[in-house]
């Protein structure tokens, strides 16, 4: 399945998107894609459910605002410099003999085409296409050979950076990875059982118009099942956590001279078979109380 969330920010309904393209509020199920549906089994309970009601289902109408496609999660959970080229770009002279690990806040979810907002004093505001992994059970302990048997689905992620904030302040990555907007999930959740192989998928991002980011998650250094255990190790995987994977080369910073982003500037990406995000980049504004 193809499950989706639509409508204003925080006010977000639950949809899935059938084989021929159809898509229905699926609310009338009376769960939204959390933490507690998928730990009690909720992706098969939708679809037999789906089998005896789809018919009385409201259809979604053009026009609708896609949310993140996982309600706010307990953790996001990332993958630093996993693909070699950007590991040499970011200036590594090694790879990583373990999986650099951080964490990005909740608060920074969005819809996959929602404007990203270039933070307050930001200077290098920089993008990454990255596969998320969803994970659909509690783990914690387990092993890589039965890894993806926790694995719910995956999505699109764009892991937004202000590079300034991450590595000029102090070294801190959250810094620099949790201002608001810059983690657009979505817009679907593609079930587990509809990708034969996760570590087998085009990536790619374009700025403007032209690409920058071309590449296949084979490229990964720590692909899917080993980042499951690994983690699993330090840390229990909760049911709607977030898994992001890394990105290859073509960001901002790794450019000569370095680009990054400003108002009015357009980013548009994808996976193969998980669809695709395009997101304005837009100055940050005081709130209007």
């Amino acid at each position: 399945m193809r499950l989706f969330r639509f409508g204003a920010f925080e006010q977000e309904k639950p949809g899935v998107e059938l084989a021929d393209g159809t898509k229905l509020d699926v609310s009338a199920f009376g769960e939204d894609f959390n933490e507690k549906f998928f730990s009690t089994d909720g992706i098969k309970r939708l679809g037999d459910w789906l089998a005896e009601n789809s018919g009385t289902c409201p259809q979604v109408e053009a026009g609708f605002r896609y949310g993140s496609c996982v309600a706010r999660p307990s953790k996001i959970i990332c993958i630093g410099m996993n693909y070699a080229k950007h590991a040499y770009e970011s200036g590594a002279t090694e790879l990583p003999k373990e999986p650099i690990v951080f964490f990005k806040s909740t608060s920074a979810l969005c819809g996959p085409n929602d404007q990203v907002i270039i933070p307050r004093n930001s200077e290098k505001t920089d993008w990454e296409v990255e596969l998320a992994v969803i994970i659909g059970k509690r783990t914690s302990y387990v092993e890589e050979a039965d890894a993806l048997q926790y694995v719910a689905g995956y999505a699109v992620h764009n892991d937004y950076s202000e590079r300034a904030f991450q590595m000029e302040r102090g070294g801190q990555w959250v810094k620099g990875k949790s201002n608001d907007t810059f983690a657009p999930l979505g817009p679907y959740l593609v079930t587990s059982d509809e990708i034969e192989n996760a570590n087998s998928l085009d990536l790619w991002l374009s700025l403007n118009g032209k690409k920058i980011q071309d590449s296949n998650t084979s490229d990964m250094i720590f692909q899917v099942p080993f980042l499951i255990s690994y983690l699993s190790q330090f840390m229990t995987l909760l049911p709607g956590d977030v898994i992001t994977t890394g990105t290859p080369a073509g960001v901002g910073l790794g450019m000569k001279p370095q680009v990054y982003l400003k108002p009015g500037d357009i980013v548009e990406l994808g996976i193969e078979k998980l669809g695709e995000q395009k997101q304005e980049a837009i100055a940050w504004k005081p709130v209007q109380n």
